[in-house]
C-alpha cells in the first residue's frame, strides 16, 4: 500500500496493488502544472486509487480541443494529485512527489519526449516514447 497527501494534508489517498508504470512526463501541460521540467507520475487503474478529501478539476483540452486529462488537485494548497485520462480510459496517474515514501520511486518510461527540455538527461529508461 502506497500512501500520500497533499502540501497542506486536506487531501489524502491510498494505492492499493501494484503499479502499471513510473513514467516522466515531458509535455508541455506537465511542464506548466508541475512548474518544473517535467512531471514523475505513478500510473495506476483508477480502481486502485482511494482518494479522502475534496478535489478541484481543470479539463485539459489537446489540440482538437477535447478534453484528454482531467487534471485535479487540492482546492486548498493548489498540489497536483491525480490526473485522470480520457484515453485509455480508467487510467490514472498520480503524481509522485505527493507520496509519503518517495524514496523507491524509480521512473523506467519516458513520455511526449518531442517536449523535453535539451538540459535535460535521464538515466536508464527502459522506454521512451515520442508523442504528438
Amino acid at each position: 500500500m502506497r500512501t500520500g497527501r497533499c502540501l497542506c494534508g486536506a487531501v489524502t489517498y491510498e494505492i492499493a496493488g501494484d503499479l502499471l508504470a513510473t513514467a516522466v512526463c515531458h509535455c508541455d501541460h506537465c511542464q506548466r502544472q508541475s512548474g518544473g521540467a517535467f512531471s514523475v507520475n505513478l500510473v495506476v487503474r483508477a480502481s486502485q486509487l482511494t482518494v479522502t478529501g475534496d478535489l478541484q478539476t481543470y479539463e485539459n483540452r489537446g489540440q482538437n480541443g477535447e478534453v484528454c486529462v482531467r487534471r485535479r488537485f487540492c482546492g486548498s494548497c493548489g498540489s497536483p494529485i491525480v490526473s485522470v485520462m480520457t484515453q485509455p480510459a480508467g487510467i490514472v496517474a498520480v503524481k509522485a512527489g505527493t507520496l509519503d515514501d518517495r524514496s523507491a520511486v524509480a521512473p523506467t518510461v519516458e513520455v511526449w519526449c518531442v517536449d523535453r527540455q535539451p538540459w535535460v538527461e535521464l538515466p536508464d529508461m527502459a522506454v521512451s516514447l515520442d508523442r504528438e
